[in-house]
């Protein structure tokens, strides 16, 4: 049974980036009738910043090679941090859990989001077991950033992402970008509101060809 994590970070209840995760959701379900979904919205239910306790658990971890949940259970135990593993160890769960990894983010400022950079802060554990799981980023932005547009070097947001995610196992990191979603309410942009039309029919239709693709079962382990 596959089994598929839902992450959303936009502080818009209709953003562009939660329309594509709505998408993807339902066609994935489709797919998948059998699977198990799990969904946090990062805004309604944020995570809490990581602290000097939180610190400590990543070092320790570290400086013990910590490589299952059990032995950190055990550490936490020894040296007096069930709190902050409290508030770290269910979102652990949760991604170690999971086959597939969907978030749903827009871009601020050039990057992600505070909610999503606060989750990512929060589950990453030196030992963190997420080889053979596929992550998809479903994202928006206000402007363009793709290959040869003048704010190319300006994109954080991918090379973030795929470089936390490639750095932590995951080889199959898959991008969706709805651009120019601005040119829908700022008079400046507007010549290209058919460009941003054009671009999120073609992010959707991306969007369903990518999860129904997805493979029904869990790779073997």
């Amino acid at each position: 049974m596959r089994k598929l994590l839902h992450l959303d970070a936009s502080v818009r209840s209709t953003s562009f980036s939660r329309e594509l995760g709505s998408v993807f959701v339902e066609h994935w379900k489709a797919a998948n009738p059998d699977g198990a979904y799990t969904y946090r919205d990062l805004v309604a239910e944020p995570v809490k910043p990581i602290d000097e306790a939180r610190a400590t658990l990543m070092t320790l971890s570290g400086m013990n090679g910590i490589k299952d949940l059990a032995s950190m259970d055990a550490l936490v135990a020894e040296h007096g941090l069930e709190e902050a593993w409290a508030e770290t160890r269910p979102l652990i769960v949760q991604l170690i859990e999971a086959d597939v990894l969907v978030i749903g983010t827009p871009m601020y400022n050039f990057t992600v989001p505070g909610s999503l950079k606060t989750w990512m802060d929060r589950v990453t554990l030196p030992w963190l077991p997420l080889a053979g799981k596929s992550a998809v980023i479903l994202s928006a932005r206000g402007g363009a950033y793709g290959p040869g547009m003048p704010r190319e070097g300006f994109d954080f947001q991918e090379p973030l992402l795929r470089g936390y995610f490639t750095v932590l196992g995951v080889e199959d990191v898959e991008f969706v970008h709805t651009e120019l979603t601005h040119a829908t309410v700022m008079p400046f942009l507007a010549q290209f509101k058919d460009t941003y039309e054009a671009g999120r029919a073609a992010a959707l239709e991306q969007v369903k060809e990518l999860a129904a693709r997805v493979p029904a079962e869990a790779p073997a382990a």
